[in-house]
């Protein structure tokens, strides 16, 4: 099977996957409303804990989570397990995934539960305004997210340890002060035991600021190819692109929470609810909010390929180095098995970088570009 038909079909596959855990899940919130058993667990609930609201409602959030997350299991093992080892880019044992995805059952559990909390206690003091107080109360979430994501969150789940490659560490810290961006140090980021992908990234804030390289990146990558990766990964951060991208997320936010604000008002009376601060209203909180996410993918894709297109010519204006910048673009391709030419409405819907294809060409017509005048400036 070439290349390109190998990685065709597995991102349809996973596409498919996606779409139908997706599906489940949506059809699962809705029969929960629509046939009363929320209402039913509800009642069940106050009769065991009593009438505090916030006991019933973290209880509710959390059994509608574990069925949720039950129903979803075969799709993520399908997504995670078997298609990575059916394509040869699994290099995790079963015992370590299920032991990461039972961490992430956790953390994202516990982060569901508390947003669940503080909806409705904000539905139940402020009936008219808790869409805007939660949105608010999101927005400072997500940026102290970005903030603590690096020192708290991500090595929860990946081990890290300081670059031990004195001549490439310098060499990146070195580019990240001519573009403008300081970083608190240059990690390998342990994926080898569980992917044979390669990844690299720039992550978190001010002192949180820090370059993260892949073992499978540091394997198979000459420095001059790790250079322009990280190139472009700073052009993001010079752009202010991770500013931008936090504030549509806030707006999205912002519009769902003001679309579950108006579907709570208009439908608790059908479906039998006792008001839009019944605890049993909310799944229709998560249907609403993720309704309106889903609307606006193609629109939030279509800005983050354009992010990207404008850091692939920074990385190539920075280190005056095009040939890199596409033999690394190709070796990441074959090796996180890309699709090089996805349909035009693929890529339009799913894709949040241009397709392998599209940059390769964009690359040789701007390989002799001159440098960018905002090169040298702080972030």
């Amino acid at each position: 099977m070439a290349n390109e038909d190998k990685a065709t079909l597995y991102h349809r596959l996973q596409r498919r996957a996606s779409l139908a855990a997706t599906s489940v899940g949506v059809l699962f919130l809705v029969l929960l409303v629509v046939s009363g058993a929320g209402s039913t667990l509800v009642g069940m609930l106050e009769s065991t804990l009593g009438l505090s609201r916030l006991a019933v409602a973290a209880a509710f959030a959390t059994v509608v989570l574990a069925l949720h997350e039950l129903l979803a299991l075969p799709f993520t093992y399908y997504r995670g397990v078997t298609l990575e080892r059916r394509y040869g880019l699994s290099s995790e044992s079963g015992a370590h995934w299920w032991l990461t995805h039972l961490k992430a059952m956790v953390v994202g559990g516990v982060l569901t539960v508390a947003a669940a909390l503080l909806v409705s206690a904000l539905i139940a003091v402020s009936p008219e305004r808790w869409w805007l107080a939660a949105s608010v109360l999101f927005a400072a979430l997500l940026v102290a997210m970005v903030w603590a994501a690096p020192v708290w969150l991500f090595p929860i789940f990946y081990d890290f340890r300081p670059l031990d490659r004195p001549a490439l560490t310098a060499r990146l810290v070195a580019l990240a002060r001519q573009a403008g961006a300081s970083v608190s140090g240059v990690f390998e980021w342990r994926l080898g035991d569980r992917t044979r992908k390669a990844n690299a990234a720039l992550v978190g804030i001010g002192r949180t600021r820090r370059i993260l390289l892949s073992d499978t990146l540091l394997e198979t990558h000459s420095d001059d190819e790790i250079e322009v990766i990280l190139a472009h990964e700073l052009a993001h951060h010079v752009h202010g692109d991770l500013w931008s991208g936090l504030a549509l997320q806030a707006l999205i936010v912002t519009a769902g929470l003001y679309a579950a604000h108006r579907a709570l008002e208009g439908l608790a009376g059908p479906l039998g609810l006792r008001g839009p601060a019944d605890v049993a209203g909310l799944p229709i909180v998560a249907l609403a909010t993720g309704a309106v996410s889903l609307a606006v993918t193609p629109l939030a894709n279509a800005l983050s390929r354009a992010h990207e297109r404008r850091a692939d010519r920074f990385a190539i204006d920075l280190t005056r180095n095009a040939a890199a910048f596409m033999s690394a673009l190709r070796r990441l391709s074959a090796q996180n098995l890309a699709e090089e030419r996805p349909p035009a409405w693929v890529e339009a819907i799913f894709h949040s970088h241009p397709s392998t294809a599209r940059r390769l060409e964009s690359a040789r017509r701007h390989g002799g570009a001159e440098a960018p005048p905002h090169v040298g400036r702080g972030t």
